[in-house]
């Protein structure tokens, strides 16, 4: 049996709800990868996946609603609570706020976070999966330049 391609192992790394960018590219640098290698990588893979979670988060929840009365009970309780509680915040910061939450190299937030946040707050698909893929964009820079410069001052002083 062939050995997995690495970019492959980078590709669904990304694709993972912990980690996503954050453990894909330092893991395709890691590998042997180029920085731009692991970025493209990671960042196709990653970006498919939120594609994925934006189409199905929708009908996933309305199957469940119409065939469950508990699951019902809980989503309508959880988008009313988030709509009414958070709205006015979503729409001082808006655009800003899904960017900001993908973007930033932390547990708790990434393109798995966008996508949830979007799907709450019902945002249009393709305006989601653009601002989820800026938010990606900026968080992998972050990680390629970050990881890639922790990775030479540890060379530096290895020798």
């Amino acid at each position: 049996m062939p050995p997995i391609p690495k970019e492959l192992i980078v590709f669904l790394t990304s694709m993972l709800p912990v980690g996503e960018l954050r453990a894909a590219i330092p893991l395709g640098l890691f590998l042997g990868i180029s920085p731009e290698g692991s970025f493209f990588w990671a960042e196709l893979g990653n970006i498919l996946m939120i594609m994925l979670i934006l189409k199905i988060l929708g009908p996933i929840s309305t199957f469940l609603m119409k065939h469950s009365k508990w699951c019902e009970k809980i989503f309508t309780k959880l988008f009313h609570h988030t709509r009414t509680k958070h709205s006015q915040k979503f729409e001082k910061m808006g655009s800003a706020f899904i960017i900001l939450m993908t973007a930033l190299p932390i547990p708790g937030t990434g393109g798995w976070t966008g996508a949830l946040i979007a799907f709450l707050f019902d945002l249009p698909y393709w305006q989601s999966v653009g601002l989820i893929l800026v938010g990606n964009i900026l968080c992998g820079i972050l990680v390629t330049f970050g990881f890639g410069s922790a990775m030479e001052f540890i060379k530096m002083f290895s020798k």
